[in-house]
């Protein structure tokens, strides 16, 4: 199961704001047909994910030890039968 840890880190936010500007100016170009004003706002999109990466590698995202390792289930000992002596 999930942590309680969804991505609230500086780098999350302005990775995932930078992006929402990108597609509300891409959007708004979009309707207003001006393919130049698009695409500029598809190359704000993608810089908002480049410098949530940056942000994350300088330290400002989720550690990645964060995480608890992958816990496997031992096995239970099995009971040996008893077998009564007649």
């Amino acid at each position: 199961m999930a942590g309680s840890n969804h991505g609230h880190t500086p780098a999350a936010w302005t990775g995932a704001i930078i992006v929402m500007i990108g597609f509300c100016v891409a959007g708004a170009f979009m309707v207003m047909a001006n393919p130049l004003g698009f695409w500029a706002g598809m190359v704000i999109t993608v810089l908002g994910g480049v410098v949530g990466g940056i942000m994350r590698s300088m330290g400002l995202g989720q550690p990645r030890a964060a995480h608890p390792a992958r816990q496997v289930a031992k096995p239970e000992p099995k009971a040996e039968p008893v077998i009564a002596e007649s």
